[in-house]
């Protein structure tokens, strides 16, 4: 029984956890990293095809964005996450894939012409398409046996729409020991999604820590803070421009401008034009919509209940096609724009940039956190100049950040968290947060609950049986290979995956007839002749 850390080690993104219970294999998060990669993270230390079942938190890329990827080279297992994540992953995968595909071929543009070799993208549509049929919807609350001595339970964690916090139960040798993986916890009192459920017990526990260094201040009226830069926006003829995540960020922004529209906050601008320019958006917007019993909180039920949609108001408008979208920048007076990638790395936002940052007049308002070495992150410390879509853009917009926004639980309401659980775990891992974070709240777990604790690198790899730390990841920090080089060889990792899963699937066989066996090896060798050098 062991749990050997991958991704989000001494790093904010790229969740992914490796759980081995008896001959079963499984992977909790299986996340995309985004931004510069600190350390190196470990491969998975069995082949995909070996992978029994994945368990997945929430649908945000960082913690689903390689299932895909994990498909293409051979998994079939079973994904497990809550309905709500499924339709949301449903969505996010299929974009995922596309942004993948359309970068590998603008950047195969340009290598043609510049007779360099071309690259291909991380995965395709059809991996993500695959992927898709192996999710399997879960309800909160509910123990379900994934086979014999295993067992799991979903939570709600108050960070998005279907997050959850889960919980694993293993028996070996008789022993049965509990693991907690916290996901991302919400700090409560968002808007729309319920607050985060508090656990008992646990031997061991799994959790982040992306604000476990600071406390942040009491929340502002989101709304009435908005109302003040619209008018001050709109005062000088500008756009405001918000790039914000699709799934979760876009809704709490469209419920915070309804709310000064019902409210007449603005008088001035009450009939101001709100584009939502994405249709990921779009369809996440409409997930939300229908997830009203499983997922609101009271106040937003409450809304619904009186005939009033949370997230909906005159003069909302969505742009899905790309001729819409281009349209926007048509508009003879300021207007909204909400629009992604939330750190602007990829998406029709980096156009919205690219039309607005040279104006003074206009606001870029980030409501997120931007993860360092991304444009957003530029943006917010001062940078003066940017290049996009080959042109260099000065930036002579406002940029402004709506402080203390975020789906992320501080270091006070994380303490209290894990300080809820009655039983002191044998032992906390701490996990998805910067380098420095993660020792700090480590430390803090310690010093202020008694509460052992540790934040492991990347191949870090304990007993759960013995609490004992059984293999060490390296502890250098160093830059990762460039994207363009990690897709480029993308395809020989693909036949490599294939080859290892062919080998899976032939010991699987052993014991079968031996005419099958003959025939089996007959097929093999035909193909190693085809393709023999």
């Amino acid at each position: 029984m062991r749990l050997e850390f991958l991704g989000a080690a001494h790093e904010v993104t790229g969740s992914c956890h490796y759980l081995q219970l008896g001959d079963k294999h499984i992977l909790v998060d299986c996340g995309m990293e985004q931004g510069a990669d600190l350390y190196e993270n470990q491969q998975i230390p069995v082949n995909a095809s070996q992978i029994d079942y994945c368990l997945i938190t929430h649908a945000h890329i960082d913690h689903s964005g390689l299932l895909p990827l994990l498909y293409s080279h051979g998994f079939r297992g079973n994904i497990f996450a809550t309905k709500a994540t499924c339709d949301l992953c449903n969505i996010m995968l299929k974009d995922s894939a596309h942004i993948q595909m359309f970068e590998a071929e603008w950047k195969n543009r340009k290598a043609r012409r510049a007779g360099r070799p071309e690259i291909e993208p991380m995965y395709n549509m059809e991996d993500a398409q695959g992927v898709l049929n192996h999710f399997v919807p879960c309800e909160y609350e509910k123990i379900m046996e994934l086979s014999p001595g295993i067992r799991i339970r979903f939570v709600d964690a108050g960070h998005l729409l279907g997050s959850a916090s889960i919980e694993v139960w293993g028996t070996e040798n008789g022993e049965e020991v509990k693991i907690v993986f916290s996901g991302d916890i919400g700090h409560g009192n968002k808007p729309l999604i319920k607050d985060p459920t508090y656990l008992e017990e646990a031997d061991y526990v799994v959790m982040e820590s992306t604000y476990g260094d600071r406390i942040q201040p009491a929340p502002p009226d989101y709304a009435a803070e908005l109302a003040q830069v619209l008018k001050q926006t709109f005062q000088k003829g500008g756009n405001l421009v918000i790039p914000a995540f699709s799934v979760g960020r876009t809704q709490e922004m469209l419920y915070f401008l309804r709310r000064i529209k019902s409210e007449h906050m603005l008088p001035e601008y009450e009939d101001f034009i709100t584009y939502i320019d994405s249709p990921l958006a779009v369809e996440a917007t409409s997930i939300f919509q229908e997830s009203v019993s499983e997922c609101f909180d009271d106040e937003a039920k409450a809304l619904v209940h009186q005939g009033i949609n949370p997230i909906g108001f005159a003069g909302l408008k969505t742009a899905v096609t790309s001729d819409e979208s281009k349209m926007i920048n048509f508009e003879s007076r300021p207007v909204v724009i909400i629009s992604a990638s939330g750190m602007c790395e990829a998406g029709r936002i980096r156009h919205h940039l690219k039309h607005n940052l040279w104006r003074k007049e206009s606001t870029i308002l980030f409501v997120g956190f931007q993860v360092p070495g991304t444009l957003g992150n530029q943006l917010l410390n001062g940078v003066k100049q940017v290049r996009l879509f080959g042109e260099n853009i000065e930036v002579k917009a406002r940029i402004l950040n709506l402080r203390g926004l975020s789906g992320h639980a501080d270091q006070e309401h994380l303490l209290h968290w894990i300080g809820a659980f009655q039983k002191k775990p044998r032992r906390v891992f701490v996990v998805h947060g910067e380098d420095k974070v993660t020792d700090q709240f480590a430390a803090e777990i310690q010093k202020s609950l008694g509460i052992e604790a540790v934040a492991p690198y990347s191949g870090d790899c304990y007993d759960l049986l013995t609490n004992e730390c059984i293999a060490q990841g390296s502890r250098e920090a160093k830059m990762k290979k460039t994207k363009d080089t990690r897709a480029s060889s993308n395809v020989f990792a693909r036949l490599l995956a294939a080859g290892e899963r062919l080998l899976s699937v032939i010991r699987k066989n052993e014991g079968l007839a031996n005419k099958d066996l003959a025939k089996f090896a007959d097929q093999v060798n035909s193909l190693c002749d085809k393709w023999s050098r």
